[in-house]
């Protein structure tokens, strides 16, 4: 099953976050299918760029938005 999830980037306590697509059966640091946008909360205000067709696509798939995503994706909108 496909999952809509946040991969984590960046170095040690300075996070910064992909929004992916992915096989929720495995980690989140393994191979992605498709990234579909990017979250910073470290800047000031919380930096968020959603590829909204792409997420509805998967969406229309499929796919299941992880309960962050969902919070992410309703405060973008």
């Amino acid at each position: 099953m496909l999952k809509i999830r946040l991969r984590r980037m960046g170095s040690n306590r300075r996070p910064v976050y992909r929004v992916v697509v992915s096989d929720g059966r495995k980690p989140p640091t393994s191979a992605v299918v498709e990234e579909v946008g990017y979250y910073n909360p470290r800047s000031q205000p919380s930096e968020v760029r959603l590829d909204r067709d792409r997420i509805d696509h998967w969406l229309s798939q499929g796919a299941q938005l992880s309960d962050t995503v969902k919070s992410l994706l309703k405060r973008a909108t």
